[in-house]
């Protein structure tokens, strides 16, 4: 950065898998507080499509020779397996490097306190990607509670399912659960957060997981959790990769009103499809998408706040560049990762 601290935050990208490219590059590019300067990849095929889409970026094999940069660089966004967090997240840190981690954050709440502490004492900015916050159902499910229009809620259902009984195809289908693996990790980390988000604290957790993958030794394939938050309300979480019909993606109910919504959000393919976020349709639900609000036989659909993802890096240039708050506060994470080994320990 300029001896001002304005910008631009100089970023290197590790790992150019459907993290690094779908999200983290993207949004980078799409923000001018930010350069892309360095993406890792050692597969040929992603060196070269990374390379054709940012061509201005060093592309490198391994995260050592992004760290042989380090004096050039400013941040770190790690959009690796989950397994590799703590070890580069550590390394970045030691470096005086800014770190964004996906989520899974790391493998244990442990290693992420850890991280924390790491990150505190060197004085840099440590946060993780928990992009759902700025999805377009849970901002508009926000702004309702926001406004009372369920009166005080009860129960809060939340889905994440789909069909793909042949896997991702990729790390998720193999990694056990000592290495982050698993649909609690992967999806519970989403779920599990904008619950918390939403109603605060959990009091108590319960839950089952159950693995009906092709990989014998790898961590559970679909999960159900149930939390009671201190504020009284019940959130019940479904993950499922394999529903061959899935279920609404909320289900609220309260005093006065309930709110359902169904479909995932449009974001992802959205950008995996090329459609930048600086466009006037990016984030945009369509009506026939909108959730409904109301009582059994009169509802009315509620018409979706616009998605958010590059929110995150906004907050993010704030934080690095002007000292604001990050984005995600690491805690968040780690108070996730602790519901999910309590869960974990049970199923």
């Amino acid at each position: 950065m300029g001896s001002a601290g304005q910008g631009p935050i100089r970023t290197a990208v590790v790992g150019f898998g459907i993290s690094g490219r779908v999200f983290h590059a993207t949004l980078i590019e799409a923000d001018p507080s930010f350069s892309l300067d360095v993406i890792v990849t050692a597969d040929p095929d992603r060196a070269a499509a990374a390379a054709a889409r940012y061509p201005k970026a060093r592309i490198v094999p391994t995260a050592e020779a992004m760290f042989a940069l380090a004096a050039d660089l400013d941040l770190v966004v790690l959009g690796t397996p989950p397994a590799t967090h703590f070890g580069m997240a550590s390394t970045a840190i030691a470096h005086k490097l800014h770190v964004v981690v996906d989520k899974p954050f790391v493998t244990t709440s442990a290693h992420g306190e850890e991280l924390m502490a790491q990150a505190a004492e060197a004085g840099v900015q440590l946060t993780v990607f928990q992009n759902r916050r700025w999805d377009a159902d849970f901002l508009t499910l926000r702004k309702l509670l926001d406004a009372g229009a369920l009166g005080e809620v009860r129960t809060f259902e939340s889905r994440f399912e789909w069909w793909r009984p042949e896997g991702f195809g990729n790390w998720r289908d193999s990694a056990t659960t000592a290495e982050g693996g698993g649909i609690l990790h992967d999806l519970g980390a989403h779920l599990i957060d904008q619950a918390v988000q939403l109603f605060g604290p959990v009091a108590h957790s319960y839950g089952e997981t159950a693995h009906r993958g092709l990989a014998p030794d790898a961590a559970d394939t679909e999960a159900f959790v149930s939390l009671l938050h201190d504020s009284g309300v019940r959130s019940r979480l479904w993950m499922n990769g394999a529903a061959a019909v899935p279920g609404p993606r909320f289900h609220v109910l309260g005093s006065h009103a309930g709110y359902t919504k169904w479909g995932l959000d449009g974001q992802e393919p959205a950008l995996d499809a090329g459609l930048p976020p600086s466009d006037p349709a990016y984030g945009v639900e369509s009506q026939e998408s909108w959730g409904l609000l109301g009582v059994d036989g009169a509802t009315g659909a509620v018409p979706a706040e616009r998605g958010a993802y590059p929110q995150f890096y906004r907050l993010l240039a704030g934080a690095v560049l002007h000292g604001g708050p990050v984005p995600v506060d690491p805690a968040d994470a780690v108070d996730v990762l602790k519901v999910i080994e309590e869960v974990h320990a049970l199923a």
